[in-house]
């Protein structure tokens, strides 16, 4: 095999499983960068794959093609509605964020897998057939070598979610929502102090976080399970909040991060077709991802600093 062969099956792979970390991943950077710390990305995961996948099961033979696109929207606008009880109690309660976040994790897995029973009388739901399938990208799949890697047996999610990680690079660090966002997250008193409405900010943010988590989660339903049950999403949204800390809270960085990861995540599919890992037992395969999380946490990124105000509530007047 060729390293030629080995990249064209390695990248799409990759893009295909770091789609879903980027869309969450980014959620989470709006989110504690207004100064919410966000670990409920799971949650959100969970909810938005679960929306998605009855949705789409429900409506796909009257959307027909466009049944995942409209899904996603779906998982969008749920995941940013669920993740409105962990604003409120953040932010307007100001609850414990970490707290919140571990409560979001469980109230989505036990709601979502209480209507997977009521609506299927069993455990996980049925398999759609309107998912998102690999395709040739028209045109930029014709280039030289460039097309055949990236742009051909690959899938619009991916691209979508690079579009979007740079679109989100720009809103922080390129309009006035952005100077404000990270104005909030910072030091909240002085952005109150300028007129800037923190509340509402965060409320924003952490809107965001939920409906980009939504995606995340639709995403890798349409795309990889295509179904739901209670272990689609298994670690994802945790692994997208390590994302979002090895890119240092950075939209680039945390893409970056994401498309590491969703390596790691593809060496357990792909593992056995790559000539230097084919010996490997599968298992290790399996486990790598979150061995490298880990590793990448503990000493191999250099000093990461959240924004200071990052889990800190907000006291209008206080100091």
């Amino acid at each position: 095999m060729s390293f030629m062969d080995i990249l064209v099956i390695i990248i799409p792979s990759t893009l295909l499983w770091a789609a879903p970390l980027i869309f969450t991943a980014l959620g989470g950077t709006f989110s504690e960068r207004s100064g919410v710390v966000n670990i409920g990305l799971e949650g959100l995961m969970v909810i938005g794959a679960f929306s998605a996948i009855v949705f789409n099961l429900t409506f796909d033979d009257a959307l027909g093609a466009w049944t995942p696109w409209v899904s996603l929207l779906v998982a969008m606008a749920v995941g940013a509605l669920f993740s409105l009880i962990h604003a409120v109690a953040s932010i307007t309660f100001r609850a414990d964020q970490t707290v919140s976040g571990v409560a979001i994790n469980l109230l989505a897995v036990g709601v979502s897998l209480f209507l997977v029973k009521f609506f299927y009388d069993k455990g996980q739901t049925d398999i759609i057939q309107k998912g998102f399938s690999k395709t040739d990208i028209p045109f930029l799949s014709d280039i030289p070598v460039i097309g055949e890697l990236f742009f051909s047996n690959t899938y619009y999610t991916s691209f979508v979610a690079i579009f979007v990680a740079v679109i989100a690079w720009f809103i922080i660090y390129k309009t006035p929502f952005g100077l404000r966002l990270r104005a909030v997250g910072e030091h909240p008193m002085a952005a109150d102090t300028m007129g800037i409405n923190v509340t509402k900010i965060r409320y924003i943010a952490v809107v965001l976080s939920g409906a980009l988590g939504g995606i995340g989660g639709g995403v890798y339903a349409q795309s990889i399970s295509s179904d739901f049950g209670h272990a689609t999403i298994s670690g994802q949204g945790f692994m997208a909040l390590a994302a979002m800390i090895f890119g240092k809270w950075h939209p680039l960085g945390a893409m970056g991060a994401a498309l590491f990861f969703g390596f790691a995540q593809s060496l357990s599919i792909i593992g056995n077709s790559l000539p230097f890992l084919e010996n490997i037992p599968n298992v290790y395969l399996l486990i790598a991802p979150y061995v490298l999380t880990i590793l990448a946490l503990t000493g191999f990124i250099g000093r990461a600093d959240a924004p200071k105000a990052s889990g800190v509530p907000y006291i209008k007047g206080s100091r």
